[in-house]
């Protein structure tokens, strides 16, 4: 009896707080849901009241049947390839989750309710979104046609606290003569790439290397979608904005880059470099500004300079140009890999120009190529490249000891 009053009233107070929404009163917390419930005349006990709340809000303001799994320790991704195919990542590559979301209809249904909390239209004539939850959680969808098995839902979760670099030293993210190395290019100063394909951490490290940085400098954090949170008292955050249905109110990552460069930033960081914004980024760390990051798609360290080529062009840049801009703004490129489904830091290399456009370490012709400094091997052994001394000497990094 218990559990079907307490089916009854999770529906009907479901019904009843997204009426009240509509209507314009918008709470959702545990008190307007319990109050909802004390008017029904529902009798529920401590526990089945708390579960309800639960419910309620995971269905209004979360993911619903999704929610819990979003909640669990360590998942960074949520997939849903259909009703009873459901994926979850937790760092160890991807898991089938025992969650039955019914019927082909609901995962359409839960979709577009998702989109909508993003402020993002899904429907039969526009059948792909990209938004941000409210609680940061970035959602991507797609509907039918376009998806010819039914809708799809992929989840990125939002980790609100960087973990300390001495974290991912001990889950062997960042191996131990790599920790000092890292330290010394947030406290020098230098201008880094954080390159990696896609999973492999590379925001997650950024995080934890910007909490490094000395808490009386301004970091000014540009982002698409917003996901960096070091743990730092003086980060400001700008996030790009899409253009409404109408087609105006856009603004874009090249257009924050420059609004913050008027923002007396001490530090500015790029989340991620996919476009024409790199020239502005670049420009910026080649005129005295010092200490600057970005992340940059890439499948390997070499593979850099291509993909540098490939983003400035969107911006009109020829190679040269690309060539020159990179030379004084990069210092160092830090690159992550995913071995078993698990992340590591795997080599640490310099930009240099390649005189000889054959030579192996070349990729796309741009006429750079990253040397490597440091070599990580999968049990977190380090060696040192050929582009040691440069770094040592490029960085200040002689005789550091952390």
């Amino acid at each position: 009896m218990a559990e079907r009053a307490r089916g009854v009233a999770a529906a009907d107070v479901l019904d009843e707080v997204r009426r009240r929404a509509a209507e314009g009163d918008g709470r959702t917390g545990a008190e307007a849901i319990v109050a909802v419930v004390r008017e029904h005349g529902a009798v529920l006990g401590r526990e089945d009241l708390a579960s309800l709340v639960r419910t309620v809000r995971a269905e209004v303001e979360g993911a619903g049947p999704l929610q819990p799994l979003l909640e669990l320790p360590g998942v960074t991704d949520v997939l849903v390839n259909g009703p009873d195919a459901v994926w979850v990542d937790r760092g160890r590559g991807l898991e089938r989750a025992d969650v039955d979301l019914g019927d082909a209809a609901a995962v359409r249904a839960l979709a577009v309710r998702l989109a909508a909390a993003g402020g993002q239209r899904l429907d039969d004539a526009a059948p792909v979104a990209d938004a941000r939850l409210p609680d940061g959680t970035r959602l991507h969808a797609v509907l039918p046609p376009v998806s010819p098995g039914g809708a799809l839902l992929s989840l990125r979760v939002l980790r609100r606290t960087a973990f300390p670099l001495a974290d991912l030293v001990a889950d062997g993210t960042v191996a131990t003569a790599v920790e000092p190395v890292l330290r010394a290019l947030v406290a020098r100063r230098a201008n880094v790439l954080v390159s990696g394909a896609t999973g492999t951490g590379k925001t997650t490290l950024l995080a934890s290397l910007l909490s490094l940085v000395p808490h009386d400098e301004r970091v000014v954090v540009i982002e698409e979608v917003g996901e960096l949170a070091p743990d730092h008292p003086h980060v400001v955050r700008l996030t790009a904005r899409r253009a409404n249905v109408e087609g105006a109110g856009e603004v874009d990552l090249v257009a924050l880059v420059r609004h913050a460069l008027r923002m007396r930033p001490d530090r500015i960081v790029l989340g991620e470099a996919r476009g024409a914004e790199l020239r502005e980024v670049l420009t910026a760390l080649n005129t005295g500004h010092e200490g600057g990051w970005a992340t940059l798609h890439a499948n390997a360290a070499r593979e850099v300079p291509a993909r540098l080529e490939a983003l400035g062009a969107l911006a009109g840049m020829a190679p040269e140009a690309v060539a020159a801009q990179a030379l004084g703004a990069v210092h160092a490129v830090v690159h992550l890999r995913r071995d078993d489904g698990r992340r590591r830091v795997a080599e640490l290399g310099v930009v240099e120009r390649a005189h000889d456009q054959r030579h192996p370490g070349t990729v796309g012709g741009v006429g750079l190529r990253v040397v490597p400094a440091l070599l990580v091997s999968a049990d977190g052994g380090v060696t040192t490249g050929p582009g040691w001394a440069l770094l040592e000497e490029r960085c200040g990094l002689r005789g550091w000891a952390g």
